[in-house]
C-alpha cells in the first residue's frame, strides 16, 4: 500500500479518536492539527516525515506518533506549565535549523544558535513529554532569556550519564543513551566533550542524529569516518525527532560540520 498524507491523516484520526479533540487536515501544508476543544491547545503533525518513518517501520511508526501525541495533549490539559518553582525541570533541547521558530499558536519560541545545522531550544519537562518555552511564557513570568539559558545549562550538567562503548575497525564510538529525552542535549555539556578530547588517540568527532542519542567518536583511521557516517544516517532515519545526519569535528572547543565522503577523509562544510 502506498501511504499518502490523506490516508495517514485518516489513520491517525481513527487511532486518536476522542470526543474532546478536534482534527484539521491541511492538504497544502501536509499537516494534521489536533486540538483539545476545551483548552484550545494542541499540536501539529508534519505528515511527510511520519510517512518516511512508516515506509521503514510500518505500524511501529504510527504507534510512536499516537503515543507521543496522546502524552502531549494530556500533558497540556492536566499539568501546570508555569516555570516559577519548577526551575529544576528546565532543559535545553537540540533541534535542526529547519525546526519552526514559532509555536503552533504563532508565538516565537526561545532559542539560541548552535551550529550551521542545529539550534538550542528550551523545554519545561512535564514528565512523559515537555513544553518548548516561548516568549509569551517569559513575559508572563518575568523571566529573562539569560535566566532560562543558565538554568537549563545547570540542570543539563546534573543529568546522569549512560554510555555504551563500541570499537569498530580500530575506531572507538561512545553512545550516550540515558533515554530521558535529553541525550542529544549532552553535546552542550562542554566538560563531557573536553574529557573525551583529552583522552582521544585520534580525531574527535561528534554526531547528534536525533534527540535520543549522542555519538562521540575517537576516529583513529580513515575507515572510522565512513563508519560514523553510516551510523549517523541510520540513527537519523529511525529517530522520533531527527536532528541532522551530518557529523561534526570537535576542535578547540568548537563543532565544525563536515561531509563524510566514502573512502576519504571528511571535508569541512
Amino acid at each position: 500500500m502506498k501511504m499518502t498524507s490523506r490516508k495517514l491523516s485518516d489513520i491517525l484520526k481513527k487511532r486518536l479518536q476522542n470526543d474532546n479533540w478536534s482534527f484539521h487536515f491541511d492538504r497544502e501544508k501536509d499537516s494534521l492539527r489536533i486540538e483539545d476543544k476545551n483548552t484550545g491547545k494542541g499540536i501539529t503533525l508534519e505528515l511527510p516525515g511520519i510517512i518516511a518513518k512508516w515506509e521503514q517501520k510500518k505500524d511501529d511508526a504510527i504507534d510512536e506518533v499516537v503515543y507521543y501525541t496522546e502524552e502531549a495533549l494530556n500533558a497540556m490539559k492536566g499539568q501546570s506549565q508555569e516555570m516559577e518553582g519548577r526551575e529544576s525541570l528546565i532543559y535545553p533541547v537540540i533541534r535542526s535549523t529547519s525546526f519552526p521558530e514559532k509555536s503552533s499558536a504563532g508565538v516565537p519560541l526561545v532559542f539560541d544558535g548552535h551550529t550551521a545545522e542545529t539550534r538550542i531550544y528550551y523545554a519545561l519537562d512535564l514528565g512523559n513529554t515537555y513544553r518548548l518555552i516561548d516568549e509569551k511564557m517569559l513575559e508572563k513570568e518575568g523571566w529573562t532569556k539569560e535566566r532560562i539559558r543558565e538554568t537549563a545549562s545547570f540542570n543539563l550538567r546534573s543529568l546522569q550519564t549512560v554510555v555504551k562503548e563500541d570499537a569498530v575497525a580500530g575506531n572507538h564510538f561512545y553512545f550516550f543513551r540515558a533515554n530521558d529525552g535529553y541525550d542529544a542535549s549532552r553535546v552542550l555539556n562542554e566538560s563531557i566533550l573536553a574529557e573525551y578530547e583529552k583522552s582521544a588517540e585520534g580525531t574527535l568527532a561528534v554526531s547528534i542524529p536525533h534527540q535520543d542519542v549522542l555519538i562521540i567518536a575517537d576516529i583513529r583511521n580513515n575507515a572510522g569516518y565512513d563508519i560514523l557516517g553510516q551510523m549517523s544516517m541510520s540513527f537519523f532515519a529511525n529517530g522520533t525527532v531527527p536532528i541532522t545526519a551530518l557529523s561534526f569535528l570537535y576542535e578547540d572547543g568548537k563543532l565544525e560540520p563536515i561531509f563524510i565522503l566514502a573512502k576519504n577523509r571528511p571535508e569541512k562544510k
